[in-house]
């Protein structure tokens, strides 16, 4: 079993709780995993990438190769564009519809949703609207996870415990409403691929 995933979006959006959900679940399950610098971090609104390779096997290398990555987890889809040459011909595309406009030649989102379209495999999904639905906007990133979750080799239920551990000093109320999120997003990914 082997999963490269490449994670995209802005700085602010929750990549490195994706990142480190994802992270725990491998951990938890006795799988290997590694991750790649995130860049853009230090910067609200930067571009924000990480590779991310999850196996049963031991992995030589954090960096995935072009025309590789099993899935590509955008929380922005312009940034989902942007690592398009990773995407593997046979794989998945799961991106957020609500644009993060932080320049000034931002492009029309519908010319961006018209090329994610283009793409075989390809998730929009609106996460804000979903994870206010849930209790929050700020759980849209779990949204997200939960809408790509069946693109990763990973029970569902590591997911939930990853969550727990990664948020459990938050409290109870955290810890249940990205719980939702997650499953919100798994959900609509059930009903829309």
């Amino acid at each position: 079993m082997k999963t490269d995933i490449v994670l995209a979006g802005v700085g602010g959006q929750g990549i490195l709780s994706i990142a480190a959900t994802i992270g725990t679940a491998a951990l938890m399950n006795g799988l290997h995993m590694k991750q790649s610098e995130v860049h853009g971090m230090s910067q609200r609104g930067g571009d924000v990438q990480s590779h991310m390779r999850v196996s049963s096997k031991e992995i030589a290398s954090d960096l995935i190769p072009k025309g590789a990555a099993h899935l590509i987890l955008s929380v922005e889809p312009l940034e989902s564009l942007r690592y398009l040459p990773w995407l593997h011909k046979d794989g998945w595309l799961v991106t957020s519809s609500t644009p993060y406009v932080n320049i000034t030649n931002y492009p029309e989102i519908e010319d961006i949703l018209k090329e994610i379209k283009k793409i075989k495999n390809h998730i929009i999904i609106d996460a804000e609207t979903i994870a206010e639905q849930v209790g929050t906007k700020r759980a849209s990133n779990m949204v997200m996870l939960g809408a790509a979750s069946p693109f990763i080799d990973i029970p569902f239920e590591a997911f939930e415990n990853g969550i727990r551990k990664i948020f459990g000093r938050k409290g109870d109320d955290v810890v249940d409403i990205n719980l939702a999120a997650l499953r919100a997003g798994r959900e609509f990914s059930g009903r829309n691929r």
